[in-house]
């Protein structure tokens, strides 16, 4: 019977919280899209010349592309109740494997590719591994890799940036389709659109948010929580090995010291957009919206001359907010 019981109650759970794509019944979900509607026509105001070009809102979206896809990722994990720390590390490390093998006429374009992506996984996988069935808790797993990682990055490419890549590399992050539609931009809505299908139409997806909600109803639920836990963090390494890729691509290097930070604006785009810290409750659009206020808001800084050391501040103030205000709605509830 108590099986019974916590059957309806994930399913009940899952109901509220993954209950479709856009849902405008809801105040907090409707609230994402007119704050960041309220902040695009605030910048437009203030900086009407430099912020409304076509160019300008076209390096916007490219600069939240990147951050969707590692918060696409991170989706999944907070979802599941956890977090991971190691994604910008994991961002630089596969960037600087890609990197490395592409260099003009000595392999063919997938291998970069391929190297990036399993080098993304099985960071993630290790991860979940620790999580999962090390009962470690996620944040020092993760803090632990994130060190790890680095580290390696800066051994495999001694240090320095590693140049010389191939036309057709440069291409992947750097090229347009029909001249107008940059390729990042599609890599980061193709990201969202799966992310957004496994999580709200598959069985995986359901347990993911049974496992987030109450991992004891779960697992007693019939839910294997130690291989949602593993594959969770697995698709986290996965996305930041691609999104490594296509720095990489993007500046034309790969970096040892690039991707820092990155893990703080890909859980910052998760909780505005409404995910719950706590796990089992939030919407895989409001991800979306998440990073796209992510990229507008250090966009228009950038305009309007606010130093990067307070923009860090802010970031940071968005966070400790969009928390509590998280914190505040489930005690109401």
């Amino acid at each position: 019977m108590f099986k019974k019981l916590s059957d309806n109650k994930i399913k009940e759970s899952i109901e509220r919280n993954n209950g479709g794509y856009f849902n405008l019944h809801s105040l907090r979900e409707l609230g994402i899209f007119i704050v960041f509607l309220v902040i695009l026509a605030v910048l437009m105001i203030l900086s009407p010349n430099a912020f409304a070009r076509p160019t300008n809102l076209i390096n916007i979206l490219k600069q939240a592309s990147i951050n969707g896809i590692l918060a696409a990722g991170m989706t999944f994990v907070i979802l599941s109740g956890g977090i991971d720390l190691s994604v910008g590390s994991t961002v630089a490390l596969t960037g600087v494997i890609a990197a490395s093998f592409a260099h003009p006429g000595e392999y063919p374009l997938f291998v970069p590719i391929i190297l990036a992506a399993g080098a993304g996984s099985f960071i993630g996988f290790l991860n979940g591994l620790g999580v999962a069935y090390g009962n470690i808790p996620s944040f020092i797993v993760t803090l632990g890799s994130m060190t790890i990682v680095r580290g390696l990055a800066l051994i495999a490419s001694r240090g320095q940036p590693v140049f010389n890549l191939s036309k057709s590399f440069e291409h992947i992050a750097g090229g347009f389709i029909f001249e107008y539609i940059p390729h990042l931009v599609v890599f980061f809505v193709c990201v969202a659109g799966i992310a957004g299908f496994i999580l709200t139409k598959t069985v995986f997806g359901r347990h993911v948010y049974a496992v987030g909600g109450n991992e004891t109803a779960a697992k007693v639920s019939g839910v294997n929580v130690g291989y949602i836990k593993v594959a969770v963090y697995t698709i986290a390494g996965f996305l930041a090995g691609i999104a490594g890729l296509l720095l990489a691509s993007r500046i034309v290097s790969g970096n040892p010291t690039a991707g820092a930070g990155y893990e703080l604006d890909a859980i910052a785009a998760v909780i505005i957009g409404g995910v719950s810290m706590s796990g089992g409750a939030g919407k895989w659009y409001g991800t979306v919206i998440g990073a796209l206020i992510i990229a507008v808001i250090g966009n228009g800084l950038d305009i309007l001359g606010v130093s990067s050391y307070f923009q860090l501040i802010i970031k940071g103030s968005i966070i400790i907010v969009a928390v509590l205000l998280d914190m505040k709605g489930k005690g109401k509830q």
